[in-house]
């Protein structure tokens, strides 16, 4: 019997008089072939309406890449006047990212614990916990900072706010994927033992899904840095209120300066984060 999940081959595989085995033929005009034709060609021509509707257009790089490299080499020598400003903001950076995720991974456990489907105490009540989880999440973190600078006004404080929220959706998600691939057993030995659901909790799943959460954990932190740069556009705090003001004023010399200490702090987050991943986990 033909499964229609799999192309139709003409003949299984046989020896061949060298004793070779002999590869089947496909049958291009099977159904499952011809499924699979029209399916790639439907998604080869979503992919050329996307070109089309985000308007990309080769001709157009290659005639700003002479004025691109222009812009690059006015930013030679480095602006190296205000320094020490540039390393106060970077540092304001990493401050924001840190308290940010750290806010946000004690918001998140809770949260998670409720939202896994193994250890959840409300199956009914999590949904729409899950649903305002989704919504922290989809919206971006500069967003949340935009309307937290209306609220709390211009300052790093904002950024953390809106960094928090953004987090929060993140973690809280991956930390629920997290603990729902644990084995049911402990829980199920915990459960039978006549422990409360907090001693379950804390000693039947923690042990074994820490080294999982630590590691998602690290690495919002690193995105967080990532993302920290660009909070100062909306006012949010960070070094990303240099890089806007560079920017509006075509500053170039400053901008590269700024741009190195973006790279090398992300460089110094990365292989610190590692390190502590490594450590961790």
């Amino acid at each position: 019997m033909t499964n229609p999940g799999v192309p139709a081959l003409t003949d299984c595989p046989v020896r061949g008089a060298d004793g070779r085995y002999v590869e089947p033929r496909l049958d291009w005009f099977s159904r499952a072939v011809a499924a699979r034709v029209l399916l790639g060609l439907l998604l080869a021509g979503a992919f050329v309406g996307c070109l089309k509707l985000a308007e990309v257009n080769p001709a157009a790089l290659m005639r700003g890449f002479p004025r691109l490299l222009e812009w690059a080499a006015k930013g030679w020598p480095p602006y190296l006047d205000d320094l020490d400003v540039f390393s106060w903001r970077a540092i304001e950076t990493v401050a924001i990212a840190t308290v940010g995720t750290v806010a946000a991974t004690l918001t998140a456990f809770p949260l998670a614990v409720f939202l896994a489907r193994n250890v959840t105490p409300s199956p009914v009540l999590s949904f729409p916990v899950r649903w305002l989880v989704n919504t922290f999440r989809a919206i971006d973190t500069v967003v949340f900072a935009l309307l937290f600078v209306t609220a709390v006004g211009l300052g790093p404080f904002a950024g953390v706010l809106g960094m928090i929220v953004h987090s929060v959706g993140v973690i809280t998600k991956l930390y629920a994927e997290a603990i729902e691939t644990i084995p049911g057993a402990p829980l199920e030995a915990a459960a039978m033992s006549g422990a409360g659901r907090t001693k379950i909790v804390t000693y039947a799943m923690l042990p074994s899904v820490l080294p999982s959460l630590a590691s998602v954990s690290l690495y919002m932190w690193e995105s967080n840095v990532r993302t920290s740069t660009i909070l100062g556009i909306v006012g949010a705090g960070g070094i990303g209120i240099e890089i806007k003001a560079a920017i509006d004023l075509l500053d170039f010399q400053k901008l590269l300066t700024l741009s190195v200490i973006v790279l090398i702090m992300v460089t110094v987050i990365d292989q610190l984060s590692a390190w502590l991943r490594r450590r961790l986990v």
